[in-house]
């Protein structure tokens, strides 16, 4: 089947399809924030999508995540007779194949230029010296972090940071914060996203640790941002730890 009409419930997925082929975007979810000049029906966010708005929108394809998505939603599509695509991507070797079958398998599009300077950009990394052990927050009230298995934490390890709740029986567990300082960490990485951290408000509570402010797409999105990621966030860290 052709594909010309795509909804896509994940900001990255979103940004992916809107980079290689804009004209296919009918839908996004209110959360898709780039590019910032997305001209598309908005149907709710990731959590909480209008499934009747996305039947009405007839796409033949809905993209969505096995992680940022709730499994009734996509079923209640499905029953509507949308055919969804859902993909899972938990290291940087799987979103690279995750994307190639989203945009080059399922759409029948042209590998884009972006995806393999992203693969050239992490593939020619340059070293990163002694590993640093580290604590990655992702939410405040309550303190959430970063587990074992999940994408951002395959990232950070490339580029030498050793994320030292890897082993945790949850993928993003509730540790509190004493324990948090208790870990024997060397950093606290804190991304803008899903929770903001800044200068003022994520640092104060990690008194002794330095800490490195980083950009939540480039560490958690999995679409054009790949290619400046390295950059990105090794200039970030290099700036906590030097």
């Amino acid at each position: 089947m052709t594909i010309r009409r795509v909804v896509s419930l994940v900001p990255s997925l979103t940004e992916a399809v809107a980079a290689t082929a804009p004209e296919l975007l009918v839908g996004a979810t209110d959360w898709c924030d780039h590019p910032a000049d997305l001209d598309v029906v908005r149907v709710g966010g990731t959590k909480n999508p209008d499934t009747a708005r996305i039947a009405r929108l007839a796409p033949d394809l809905v993209i969505a995540n096995e992680e940022e998505n709730r499994a009734p939603d996509l079923a209640a599509l499905r029953a509507a007779g949308l055919t969804v695509l859902v993909t899972e991507i938990r290291t940087l070797d799987q979103a690279f194949r995750e994307l190639e079958r989203v945009l080059v398998d399922a759409c029948g599009l042209p590998r884009p230029a972006w995806l393999d300077a992203a693969r050239t950009a992490w593939h020619q990394l340059p070293p990163t010296g002694p590993p640093v052990r580290a604590v990655v927050p992702v939410w405040r009230r309550p303190w959430m972090v970063l587990g074992r298995d999940t994408f951002a934490g395959d990232l950070l390890a490339r580029l030498g940071v050793v994320n030292v709740l890897a082993a945790h029986a949850e993928r993003y567990p509730r540790v509190p914060l004493d324990e948090l300082n208790a870990s024997g960490a060397e950093l606290v990485v804190l991304p803008d996203e899903p929770y903001r951290f800044t200068h003022d408000d994520g640092p104060e509570a990690f008194p002794g640790l330095p800490s490195a402010l980083v950009s939540g797409r480039h560490l958690t999105w999995y679409g054009p941002s790949l290619a400046q990621a390295p950059a990105v966030l090794g200039r970030a860290l290099r700036a906590a730890v030097r």
